[in-house]
């Protein structure tokens, strides 16, 4: 078993038993929303300003639910402290579960050790840095199809999956997550490959 992940930003997930699959990969201080009850807590959205003032990771399920948790904390966080990160659609149900989620698919509870191991692995101290302003923009997501044309979405979706991100995320989101996974190099010829 590898040595677990030392991650210096708090981490927010939805329930307890996310943040018990967590604990086993990342060394970090590790917050749940509740799931839909941090909607109408005070208390818990007052706590995770405070907690998350300077920059917090945001891991949801991949599903409906998961969408619109995180769109919630984007609304009550600074938006330039989130680090959205994203678990892959995987069918199949979580073992603790008598029947799949409506989705069909695992959540972040479901995911094996080694997928959310490469997910925080960025974010740890261990990692290698990148430099500064080494980005992949919107203008590289526009000159790849992946915005601001007709079949943009389809386009995304076949990046999203071809990276094990979910299907149906907008621009700003996924190349977010795409600036967590490759270097703007690495994106180029990833697109070129994956659309030629």
């Amino acid at each position: 078993m590898r040595e677990r992940l030392h991650i210096s930003l708090p981490v927010i997930v939805e329930g307890k038993y996310d943040k018990n699959t967590l604990s086993q990969v990342i060394d970090a201080t590790i917050l749940t929303t509740g799931g839909f009850s941090v909607f109408n807590s005070k208390e818990k959205q007052a706590l995770l300003r405070r907690l998350c003032a300077h920059g917090a990771i945001v891991l949801t399920d991949s599903d409906g639910g998961g969408r619109q948790i995180r769109a919630f904390l984007s609304s009550i966080l600074p938006k330039d402290a989130i680090h959205p990160l994203y678990i892959p659609e995987i069918p199949g149900k979580e073992r603790r579960k008598s029947a799949p989620s409506k989705s069909g698919t695992l959540g972040v509870e479901g995911m094996e050790a080694a997928l959310l191991y490469e997910l925080f692995y960025p974010f740890s101290d261990t990692a290698p840095k990148r430099e500064e302003g080494e980005k992949i923009t919107k203008t590289d997501f526009y000159f790849y199809g992946l915005t601001g044309v007709e079949n943009a979405q389809e386009k995304r979706d076949a990046l999203a999956l071809s990276l094990s991100l979910p299907r149906g995320m907008g621009a700003t989101p996924l190349l977010a997550a795409v600036n967590l996974l490759l270097t703007p190099a690495q994106f180029s010829d990833h697109v070129q490959k994956l659309f030629e």
